[in-house]
């Protein structure tokens, strides 16, 4: 039986700029009252990466706003975040990192159990004639579903 999984949010700019090659589930270490703005959606994570510092995945450039309900005991909003993954999946990211040219991107951000999880990408930067490649695809897929719409309805 499948787990209830909310989403929060999606990177949307992400599947634009990059071509994704693997995804890996992450948590995150949230302090105080950045659980409750993430899960109010107040997040902004479009220029976001993930950076392997020592062994540990580090998130860079996420905002999450402050909650206005909490002034004296408020989070930092840009503060660097930390991703939890396996040791041996780290090692994995690393080598492909390191060696390929990869680039972490987180892609969504969800509820699973009640906790926040990260879907990270494993990215490669796409050329313009890639994303132009990809916008002509995605219409000639619009206009043969509007024909056989029209054709058979």
């Amino acid at each position: 039986m499948g787990e209830a999984v909310k989403l929060i949010a999606k990177n949307r700019r992400a599947f634009y700029d990059y071509s994704i090659e693997d995804r890996w589930e992450a948590g995150i270490v949230l302090e105080g009252t950045e659980i409750k703005s993430v899960k109010e959606g107040r997040i902004s994570f479009s220029d976001a990466w993930a950076e392997i510092v020592s062994g540990e995945i580090w998130l860079n450039q996420m905002s999450i706003s402050e909650n206005p309900f909490s002034s004296l005991f408020n989070h930092e909003p840009l503060r660097k975040k930390k991703l939890l993954l396996h040791k041996s999946e780290i090692k994995r990211l690393t080598r492909k990192v390191d060696l390929k040219g990869f680039t972490l991107v987180p892609l969504s951000f969800y509820l699973k159990r009640g906790r926040v999880k990260v879907e990270l990408g494993l990215c490669k930067g796409k050329k313009s004639f890639d994303k132009r490649a990809g916008i002509r695809e995605r219409d000639i897929e619009r206009e043969t579903a509007r024909e056989f719409r029209n054709r058979y309805s």
